[in-house]
């Protein structure tokens, strides 16, 4: 070796000196730094058909929490209005407020006997108003945020009027009903406020109605990726005489691909552990970051109902 690098040598080994690129040598005993583990989300997601008796649909819905937690799952997803099944709207009017707080009241005693999250489809009742919603149920059996639906597709509810962010085992998320994934700012704002999974809950319309499936697809495929999040779906199965909805309920990654989707007819469960170091929001945020529209958005973001546990 001649001299001049034998010198070097010796000065990187002492850390008298700097890398080419500017930085100090490392200490040869130092620890190295670990990497950040990944923090994985187990969510189940329940495609399930409901019937016209609440009794029923109460207790599939706590058999399937029942065998959802026993596999492992941390969260787990029902569609939309599955509790009460998704039917007329002098079906859905019907429900008084002490039916749909005592069906809340049995699923949240699961949770909490199961230790799981849910999230579950049902209306909610409150003087002079009838919301279609979401409630998402701690495992203490505490509910920590009731979502109404924003934008409508049918007559008999109220419209909602709050998006929201919640917290999962600390992972920041939110949540839209059905027609509100054709509205991007329903999930933009929640995103750019912090959250970084987003569930959607669904009854869509049925196979009868072939033309809306594909753009189905494709709009909540959009909402993962021009987000940079996560987005776990929740659909109601097609009826063997093709009413009902459509099925293939779906988990869409943060670049939009999907990760899982269900079939058509059966009832089912798909389950999926989520790396939630792989959504970052990333695209939502350049919204607040580039372009003229940064104040506008700073100010939607104001408007999102932040939730602790």
């Amino acid at each position: 070796m001649r001299a001049s690098k034998w010198f070097l040598a010796v000065l990187l080994c002492l850390g008298s000196v700097s890398h080419p690129n500017g930085n100090a040598a490392p200490d040869a005993g130092a620890a190295k730094p670990e990497a950040k583990p990944a923090k994985d989300l187990r969510v189940a997601v329940v495609q399930m058909r409901s019937s016209r008796r609440l009794d029923e649909n109460i207790a599939k819905t706590k058999k399937f929490l029942e065998q959802c937690a026993r596999d492992g799952a941390r969260v787990v997803v029902f569609p939309e209005c599955s509790v009460t099944g998704y039917f007329d709207p002098e079906y859905m009017k019907g429900f008084t407020q002490e039916q749909l707080a005592d069906a809340e009241q049995q699923i949240a005693q699961a949770c909490r006997e199961h230790r799981v999250y849910a999230i579950v489809g049902m209306p909610h009742r409150e003087p002079g108003k009838l919301y279609n919603s979401a409630v998402v149920i701690h495992p203490e059996g505490k509910v920590i945020e009731r979502y109404h639906k924003v934008q409508l597709a049918e007559n008999w509810p109220d419209a909602g009027d709050h998006l929201s962010v919640f917290k999962i085992d600390g992972s920041l998320c939110s949540l839209i009903i059905c027609h509100d994934e054709r509205y991007p700012e329903l999930v933009r704002l929640p995103v750019m406020a912090g959250a970084r999974l987003v569930f959607y809950i669904s009854h869509e319309s049925g196979l009868r109605e072939e033309r809306k499936i594909e753009p189905y697809r494709a709009q909540i495929q959009a909402r993962a990726v021009e987000n940079s999040v996560f987005v776990v779906q929740a659909n109601a199965p097609a009826n063997p005489d093709a009413s009902g909805s459509h099925g293939q309920s779906r988990v869409i990654a943060p670049d939009g691909n999907i990760m899982q989707e269900a079939t058509i007819f059966d009832e089912e469960v798909l389950t999926v552990a989520l790396n939630m170091n792989k959504a970052s929001g990333s695209l939502a945020r350049r919204g607040m970051d580039r372009g003229p529209l940064g104040d506008w958005w700073r100010d939607g973001v104001k408007r999102v109902r932040m939730i602790g546990e």
